[in-house]
C-alpha cells in the first residue's frame, strides 16, 4: 500500500499530507490524511467528512472517531479524511471556491478545474486502496436530516454493514451523476452515505449515532474488538427500510413554524406545521398527504411558496 509516495507499512501510523491547491495567497492548503495500519492484514475501510465546507457535524463525527482511538484497528487499515473540502470550510460554504460541488465533480481529471482536480487525486491516491467507505454529510440549506443511511439497493453485503451500524432508516437511494459513492461504486468499493443533522450546526445525538456505527462496522468487520464499547451503546433495533419519500412543499410564503417531531410516524392529514404572515392578517395549516416517517424537515423560519418543509417516506 503505496499513499502519497509513501510505502505504508504494518502495524504502523501515518498522518500525510495532500498538498494539491494553495489559496490566492500562495499558502499552502493541506488535507491530512490520517492511517492506521494493523499488523496483521485485513480489510481497509475508509471514513469521509466535509465533502461539503458547511457540513460540519460529519467533521465531528470523523474527529471524534480519531480522539477516541477508534481508529487503531488489530486487523486490516483505517484510513480517516475527517476534512475533504478546507476551502469551503474555512468559507462556511458547501462549493468549492472555483463555485463547483465537489460531490458533483468525481471521478475528476487531472488537467480540469480545481474541484475536479481534487476528485481525480482523491480517486486515484485513496480509494484504489479501500474496501469500505463511510461518507458523513449533513443536510443543507436549513433542513434537517434524521440520522439516515443511504445505499444502493443491489448491494447485499451494503445492507448488512448498513443494518449493523445501527441507524433507524435505510433508504434504497439511487447515486447522483459524478458524485463520489457514483464514482467509488462503479470501481467495487462498498460506499455507505450517512445523513444526519443540517449544515453549520452540530448535534450531540447526530455525532453519537455517526460514531457508534462506525464501531459497530469495524466491529462486524473484525477490524477490532469494541465489544465493551458497544454494550455502552442503544441497543439497535431493526431499522425501517425506505424505498421512496416525498417533500410537502408550501403553498404561502411567510413565517413557518414546525410542530412534527423528526423521525416520528405521521398519519394522512395530520398537522405538521403552520405558514402565517408576519402581520397577523393569515395562518395556514401544513398537513400530512399521506402516512409516513418524518425523516428530514425544514428548519427556516421563513419560507416562500414551493419550499420543501417535510420529507415523509412513502
Amino acid at each position: 500500500m503505496i499513499i502519497l509516495d509513501t510505502k505504508i507499512k504494518s502495524g504502523k501510523s501515518y498522518v500525510l499530507n495532500m498538498d494539491i491547491a494553495r489559496l490566492h495567497t500562495h499558502t499552502k492548503i493541506e488535507l491530512p490524511v490520517i492511517i492506521e495500519r494493523a499488523k496483521k492484514d485485513g480489510p481497509t475501510i475508509l471514513f469521509t467528512a466535509g465533502i461539503h465546507g458547511d457540513e460540519i457535524n460529519g467533521v465531528e463525527i470523523v474527529r471524534q472517531i480519531i480522539t477516541k482511538k477508534y481508529n487503531k484497528p488489530e486487523i486490516g487499515t483505517v484510513i480517516c479524511l475527517p476534512l475533504l473540502n478546507v476551502f469551503g470550510f474555512l468559507n462556511k460554504t458547501r462549493e468549492f471556491p472555483d463555485g463547483r460541488d465537489l460531490n458533483r465533480m468525481f471521478p475528476g481529471t487531472k488537467t480540469g478545474s480545481l474541484a475536479s482536480r481534487f476528485a481525480y487525486f482523491l480517486m486515484n491516491e485513496i480509494v484504489p486502496h479501500i474496501d469500505y467507505c463511510v461518507d458523513f454529510h449533513t443536510g443543507g440549506a436549513e433542513r434537517f436530516n434524521y440520522t439516515q443511511l443511504r445505499i444502493n439497493n443491489d448491494d447485499p453485503e451494503l445492507l448488512e454493514l448498513a443494518t449493523v451500524f445501527g441507524a433507524k432508516f435505510i433508504k434504497y437511494a439511487q447515486t447522483r451523476d459524478n458524485s463520489f459513492r457514483q464514482s467509488a461504486s462503479k470501481i467495487g468499493k462498498h460506499v455507505i452515505l450517512f445523513e444526519g443533522g443540517k449544515s453549520l450546526y452540530l448535534s450531540k445525538t447526530v455525532t453519537e449515532n455517526g460514531v457508534q456505527g462506525a464501531v459497530r462496522v469495524m466491529h462486524h468487520l473484525e477490524m477490532r474488538d469494541f465489544s465493551d464499547e458497544i454494550k455502552t451503546f442503544p441497543i439497535v433495533e431493526k431499522p425501517i427500510i425506505i424505498k421512496s419519500s416525498s417533500w410537502i412543499r408550501a403553498r404561502h410564503s411567510g413565517i413557518f413554524r414546525l410542530y412534527a417531531n423528526i423521525g416520528s410516524y405521521v398519519k394522512n392529514g395530520e398537522v405538521l406545521g403552520s405558514i402565517s404572515d408576519p402581520f397577523g392578517s393569515f395562518e395556514r395549516e401544513v398537513k400530512a398527504t399521506h402516512n409516513g416517517y418524518v425523516i428530514s424537515s425544514n428548519h427556516s423560519p421563513l419560507v416562500n411558496q414551493g419550499d420543501a418543509l417535510v420529507n415523509l417516506t412513502n
